[in-house]
């Protein structure tokens, strides 16, 4: 029996050794035909880094190659952008097509035809020319970028010309010499700077090493914006996340300084709460500069997509490069992470959210027009409460699968139609981001309390909070109901406890701790201090008919004798 099985498995294994054909670069991915139209021949991938030759006859044209072969950078979603590249012997891109990804904003959000179009700005681009995002300095090669999509594009710009140029140059290419310039030479007589540059000879499919200067001085005589362009793969590039750093100062000067002046805003609150008016325009001026500044022109909305991705690097290959390159979510999310453990999940949902401001200010605006507010009943809104936490844990479950599924399935937040694409998206986008404000009209923040995975996610960190800074009276809840009547986002308890799981930190009930027109303890409080000086009005008056007293005279002992109680 035992050689009739080795026989059946030396068969079985010639049968496959003999069938097995390794696939070229067009039979994986037919569009690079299109790249070289001329082309007949197309090799599989092979050498270091894999790259492919492609052939008419026996003619060399160019090579193709997948960037994920060659340079795997980390984009917004912790993955990197895969793309099908092709150049030519004279160094010129043929053409692009992006063939794998996963990241948010192009799964669903950004056409396939914005996403092509913007691929197609680096044809006929030199692998070796310093191509840039917007507008760049001098020597620059610019091109535009895809609105609400920078940081997607910056990254796949980066990956696009740093594997671009090593394939390049793995195969003989070099970068085109220098204009010619005159250097001096010792004697006083004067040559062309070419002469001290070695250009290897290229032969094509070979390895060659890129050009290098040999005389410092034929360097120095060329133009620093011909030096700049003509910077090779061999130069070690900084990570990206670094030059988009550098390119967002004003930025991150900005947000860092309105996260400073929320943070005196949370530690003085008390102060605040004391003068309802200046509060009011506090907060409603730092809605705005979220909705406008943090949403609108920084982009920087958080996202429950960005849960989910931080916890799929947790499990697999956690880098911080990945969460660096977008500086203003990266700032944010560390602030968030802070308040989070000192306050709970209010800050960043009150406070920080942009489609959170967006919906309270439309909440205001409604009031003010006397628009008639609704809200559900206690029984009915405990149990939508729980939608978000089941929305939450469907996602998670999904992204375990498919993070991309995942992306899609995510649309329960409209945060990429009202802010990142600024409603300039598909109609059916459009139209469920703008019902779900017209709904906060009617009823506070709807999405906020019901809907929310984002929310829900925070509520998790939220439970291990330090400070439980919201002042609360002995009298809440018992029987006093003022502040829960009141609470539109309805976190108030009828025991007078705040929830803070679904507290969004607007202080309106902090307002009403001190007001001693409104709260009943306070009332009480203002009732006796009043009574107290009536009390001494009237002792006064007495004492100009009957003569002093001797009360105001004795100090503390007048005070007991004026209260009723005994001195001690």
């Amino acid at each position: 029996m035992a050689p009739v099985i080795r026989l059946l498995a030396l068969i079985l294994f010639l049968g496959m050794t003999t069938t097995a054909h390794a696939e070229t670069i067009d039979e994986l991915y037919p569009t690079v035909r299109d790249f070289f139209p001329q082309a007949d021949r197309f090799g599989e991938l092979e050498g270091k880094p894999l790259a492919a030759a492609v052939y008419q006859g026996q003619r060399l044209l160019g090579y193709a190659y997948l960037t994920s072969d060659v340079l795997r950078i980390p984009a917004y979603s912790g993955h990197p952008i895969n793309t099908l590249v092709g150049f030519d012997l004279q160094g010129r891109i043929a053409g692009l097509r992006v063939v794998e990804h996963q990241e948010p904003i192009l799964v669903v959000g950004i056409s396939e035809e914005r996403l092509q179009r913007f691929v197609s700005q680096y044809k006929d681009k030199s692998v070796f020319d310093r191509v840039v995002i917007g507008a760049g300095a001098e020597g620059d090669v610019a091109i535009d970028t895809i609105s609400g999509a920078t940081i997607t594009v910056m990254v796949e710009n980066a990956t696009l010309m740093r594997s671009v140029r090593r394939v390049a140059e793995s195969r003989g290419l070099s970068p085109p010499p220098p204009p010619a310039v005159e250097a001096t030479t010792v004697s006083g007589k004067e040559k062309p700077a070419a002469d001290n540059v070695n250009a290897p000879a290229f032969t094509p499919g070979k390895s060659a090493p890129p050009a290098t200067v040999t005389h410092a001085k034929a360097l120095s005589s060329v133009s620093p914006a011909a030096a700049k362009k003509n910077i090779t793969a061999s130069v070690q590039d900084e990570p990206i996340w670094k030059g988009v750093w550098r390119k967002s100062t004003f930025q991150i000067a900005v947000l860092v300084t309105g996260l400073v002046f929320l943070t005196l805003v949370l530690v003085f609150q008390d102060w605040l709460a004391k003068r309802p008016r200046l509060l009011v325009y506090v907060r409603d001026g730092y809605l705005i500069f979220t909705v406008i500044f943090i949403g609108w022109y920084s982009l920087a909305q958080l996202s429950v997509i960005n849960v989910l991705t931080f916890a799929q690097a947790a499990m697999h290959n956690f880098q911080w490069e990945g969460f660096l390159i977008d500086p203003m979510m990266f700032i944010l999310w560390s602030f968030v992470a802070v308040t989070l453990l000192l306050w709970g999940r209010g800050i960043y949902c009150g406070w920080l959210c942009p489609f959170g401001a967006l919906q309270e200010l439309t909440q205001q605006l409604a009031r003010r027009l006397g628009v008639k507010q609704f809200e559900f009943s206690e029984m009915v809104h405990e149990r939508l409460w729980a939608l978000k936490y089941i929305i939450l844990l469907g996602l998670f479950g999904v992204s375990l699968q498919s993070l991309a599924q995942a992306e899609r399935l995510a649309e329960i937040e409209p945060f990429k139609t009202a802010i990142t694409l600024r409603f300039q998206r598909e109609w059916g986008y459009v139209v469920f981001a703008a019902g779900l404000i017209l709904v906060s009209a009617i009823n506070r923040k709807f999405y906020c309390k019901y809907l929310c995975p984002l929310g829900a996610a925070l509520t998790i960190p939220g439970k291990f909070r330090i400070f439980d800074w919201l002042r609360r009276h002995r009298e809440c809840g018992r029987p006093c109901q003022v502040c829960a009547v009141e609470c539109e986002v309805q976190a108030i308890r009828k025991n007078g406890e705040i929830n803070a799981n679904e507290c969004h930190y607007c202080l309106d009930c902090q307002v009403t701790y001190w007001n001693d027109q409104k709260c009943p303890p306070e009332v009480e409080r203002r009732k006796r201090r009043e009574r107290s000086g009536r009390a001494r009005e009237m002792v006064r008056g007495m004492e100009q008919v009957v003569g002093p007293s001797g009360l105001f005279d004795q100090g503390q002992a007048g005070c007991d004798a004026c209260s009723g109680r005994e001195p001690k």
